[in-house]
């Protein structure tokens, strides 16, 4: 997985899998996850192939409540490396996560953060969502 190519980068994007996809809640972490429907990103056609190509993407949220810039993008590589050890193996690449991180993240090692993703990635309203992302009922 490719660092920029993976990221979530677009406002439309992020609204998006926080409005559309399935929210898991675990200590420290909230994720969010929506497979990619056939018609993502909308009916305009700006951009039909672009979301059927190198993921699951990631995109992160870490507010300053986490901490300071150096504490936070210490968390967003730890965020980074945990998702790639986690969600190929497990999610189709046809996928978009947004994990918001909250104030007690800084404690966590990054093993259990690689063990919260897994444990997030295999609840059963993520295997439900990409469930339905294969039959091509998922609403864009």
């Amino acid at each position: 997985m490719s660092a920029d190519s993976a990221r979530i980068s677009r406002k439309s994007d992020f609204t998006r899998t926080l409005s559309k996809g399935v929210r898991v809640s675990a200590r420290d972490l909230t994720v969010h996850v929506a497979p990619v429907a056939p018609a993502w990103p909308d009916g305009s056609g700006l951009r039909p192939d672009v979301a059927l190509h190198g993921g699951p993407w990631l995109g992160l949220i870490i507010s300053k409540k986490v901490g300071n810039a150096v504490i936070r993008h210490r968390t967003a590589r730890r965020l980074r490396r945990a998702f790639a050890e986690s969600a190929p193996s497990v999610l189709p690449p046809e996928t978009f996560v947004v994990l918001r991180a909250h104030p007690g993240i800084v404690d966590r090692s990054s093993s259990e953060l690689a063990e919260t993703l897994r444990g997030a990635f295999a609840h059963r309203k993520v295997a439900a969502a990409c469930a339905r992302a294969d039959r091509g009922t998922v609403v864009p």
